[in-house]
């Protein structure tokens, strides 16, 4: 059984209790870890806290240096820890070792981008002053990681924390913990003691209690809106910096000047990679009135001859879903459209072929409108549903239309559209011929209730600094405009 690891060391925690990690493809144990208590909890913080005016004194030139060196050990464990991801989460290998790659240049990453600068000199206002701002760390922070992609939104979360000179705890998720704890031993085993903790164990036993404790001054969280908002609720208090990325409800419009074959790829892509399983996935795609058939058959055709089955078996396209609520939550989309004259033109079932693991066939479903469910919620599963519009306006207002704003996407040869498009859609990321593509350098982050946190880039950096204004004068002599007042 893995352990977690805190102040350096491996420990089986504090209480009796653990927590079964299943194969989603087979439904089977594949280990178990400890569940983890509040007293887990403080212990982590406390190593934390005790790494932390050291580690936050540590040159930038030796963190970078550690930071880079996690990134190396990776890469020499990578079969091992892409086998451990595909086992535990689901998804097919080239899309964990797309994760993979991810993980360690982003580590890399930030290496380099921790040691660039630390703030910025100012123009004063007198030639004996000198005016600075200084980007400093929090403290510790807490970092609560998804189980949809728990290595690449670690990294995006772990990485700048540490570069920017905090220690931290991750807290990843009870469903996909094996691969975190992999990484823990073999790959974050070189940084001090207590700068990196790994606590495994349920939110209500384990990240709630450091949420609410005021040694923890930043909480890193992505996931649902609903656990988003417990999140902020209970760190209002203590008014503790909170970057949160929660749910995507994604658009994706296909201009009229689209190829349809090209078209059919792109939304499978954007729809379906991770079994839909993606904050970014599209959900809600608006097709020109005048060419929808077009769109529609290239669509089905497509997504029709894509096969389901293990992420662990070579030929597979799709992996199944994480577990049976989540499965049951798009069946209960999926219903709820045909009740309401929806039209399923592909999937929209249970595999009859095979006979364990949490699969749903990849779907395309037609005839819906912004009444339905699958068109306002958050589905999380590999569903393409499919409404017409009649003009591009009407599009980017159907596209606004929805509570969250995380992505965008747009398929054109237009550029007059896609100026248009990129203006006017209210998200946080907006992708023109090439979705759900991110870059290193570029901030990635919601609009609305997708949450207002922006990882990667500068940006995701500055999350775990906080700024301080430095005015210092060299004079010492006392300042006319001192009291007292006319004398």
């Amino acid at each position: 059984m893995p352990l977690q690891f805190v102040g350096g060391k491996f420990t089986g925690g504090s209480g009796a209790n653990t927590i079964n990690v299943i194969d989603p493809a087979t439904e089977e144990v594949l280990d178990t870890v400890p569940a983890g208590t509040a007293e887990d909890a403080e212990a982590a913080l406390s190593a934390a806290r005790s790494a932390f005016d050291s580690w936050r004194r540590t040159p930038a030139n030796t963190r970078a240096h550690l930071l880079h060196e996690a990134a190396s050990k990776m890469r020499a464990h990578k079969e091992q820890i892409v086998r451990l991801l595909t086992l535990e989460e689901g998804k097919p290998v080239p899309e964990n070792d797309e994760e993979f790659e991810w993980l360690t240049n982003t580590f890399d990453y930030y290496a380099e981008l921790g040691r660039h600068e630390r703030g910025r000199v100012l123009p004063s206002g007198e030639y004996t002053q000198l005016n600075m701002v200084i980007k400093e760390p929090y403290g510790v922070a807490l970092c609560i990681i998804p189980w949809n992609y728990p290595l690449l939104l670690m990294a995006w979360k772990v990485a700048p924390a540490l570069a920017a000179g905090n220690t931290v705890i991750i807290k990843p998720s009870e469903l996909t913990p094996l691969s975190t704890l992999y990484i823990a031993e073999h790959c974050f085993d070189h940084f001090p003691p207590g700068v990196l903790n790994v606590v495994t164990g349920y939110g209500k036993e384990v990240a709630e209690p450091l949420v609410t404790h005021p040694h923890v001054p930043v909480i890193a969280f992505t996931g649902s809106l609903a656990t988003g908002q417990r999140i902020a609720s209970l760190a209002a208090p203590m008014m503790k910096k909170l970057h949160l990325e929660l749910g995507g409800k994604d658009a994706f419009v296909i201009a009229d000047d689209a190829d349809p074959q090209l078209a059919a790829r792109a939304l499978a892509y954007a729809g379906l990679t991770n079994a839909g399983q993606v904050c970014t996935s599209t959900e809600r795609i608006y097709l020109p009135k005048g060419k929808a058939r077009q769109f529609t058959e290239a669509l089905v055709a497509h997504v029709s001859g894509l096969k389901l089955g293990p992420g662990i078996d070579s030929s597979t396209d799709i992996g199944p879903m994480i577990g049976s609520t989540f499965r049951e939550k798009v069946e209960a989309h999926v219903a709820e459209a045909v009740s309401k004259g929806a039209k399923v033109l592909t999937g929209g079932r249970r595999p009859d072929y095979l006979k364990k693991g949490y699969f749903y066939e990849p779907t395309v479903i037609t005839g819906v409108d912004h009444s339905m469910l699958i068109m306002r919620e958050e589905t999380f599963g590999p569903v393409l549903p499919l409404m017409e519009y009649t003009t591009f306006e009407e599009a980017i207002a159907l596209t606004n239309d929805c509570v969250y704003g995380l992505g965008a996407c747009l398929l054109t040869g237009d550029p007059l559209k896609a100026k248009m498009f990129l203006e006017e859609a209210k998200a946080g990321t907006v992708w023109i011929n090439d979705p759900l593509t991110d870059n290193y350098a570029g901030p990635f982050g919601g609009m609305k209730l997708s949450g207002g946190a922006r990882e990667l880039g500068q940006e995701g950096l500055d999350e775990f600094r906080e700024t301080k204004h430095v005015h210092w004068e060299f004079n010492t002599a006392p300042k006319p405009w001192w009291y007292p007042y006319g004398r």
